[in-house]
């Protein structure tokens, strides 16, 4: 199997390296929606799948097969919502308390793909940094408005990852549209990363605990691995 995925990537390698870069494309623009599986350790202690969101900017090279841009992530590994009364002096008013775990990752990343074409694989190598927050909010029950809210546990740390996919095209400008706008091409984007985590501390869902009105917290200690597989729409100029 390991042998099979090598000459793989050997291939798909060699395939863009000589693919024809003839085009004019300039820039990719790109947003996805994220799914974000733990791995490893950081799976002995997140036992499910975070979502949200993918947003993406990259630069091409001209006559070559290669981009250079930077990303952004916002995945919700967790969250729970319970009723509690408003205080304890108003304890026939209640709120929404909503705890909410995420993880932010901003990435440089480096990406081999034919600048054009109907359908176009890619290879990604990138780095950056994950922002692991614990964030509580209370929230009106008659309109769900944001009344006050608190980041009760954070940490950072470093990442770097590799991965990969494909860009299949859905819309393309006849040529004299062209000629009236930058708009090159529209493709759906599906596409995996792993990325590889630092250690850092977090909590998950669960790990807030009152007792008689004192405030603990069950920090969790790990590396913060993620298979990270996306799908979604990218734009070319």
């Amino acid at each position: 199997m390991n042998k099979f995925r090598t000459c793989t990537i050997i291939l798909t390698i060699i395939w863009l390296l000589t693919s024809p870069v003839n085009g004019q494309v300039s820039f990719q623009v790109g947003g996805n929606f994220t799914l974000g599986f733990p791995q490893n350790e950081f799976k002995d202690h997140i036992d499910n799948i975070g979502y949200g969101g993918t947003g993406h900017f990259a630069y091409h090279f001209p006559q070559s097969p290669l981009f250079v841009g930077a990303s952004g992530s916002f995945l919700i590994y967790g969250r729970e919502t319970r009723e509690e009364p408003f205080s304890t002096t108003i304890p026939d008013v209640f709120v929404d308390v909503t705890t909410t775990n995420s993880i932010i990752m901003g990435h440089l990343f480096f990406r081999l793909q034919p600048p054009e074409g109907s359908i176009l694989p890619y290879l990604d190598g990138l780095f950056g940094f994950s922002y692991l927050a614990t964030r509580t909010s209370i929230e009106n029950q008659a309109n769900n408005e944001e009344v006050a809210s608190s980041t009760n546990f954070d940490d950072i740390t470093f990442n770097y990852g590799t991965g990969g996919g494909l860009m299949i095209r859905v819309y393309k400008p006849d040529k004299q549209d062209l000629t009236k706008n930058d708009l090159q091409a529209v493709y759906i984007d599906l596409g995996v990363h792993y990325i590889k985590g630092g250690e850092a501390e977090y909590l998950k869902k669960g790990s807030i605990l009152i007792e008689n009105g004192k405030l603990t917290y069950d920090i969790n200690k790990s590396a913060t691995d993620l298979i990270t597989g996306h799908v979604g729409v990218t734009f070319t100029f």
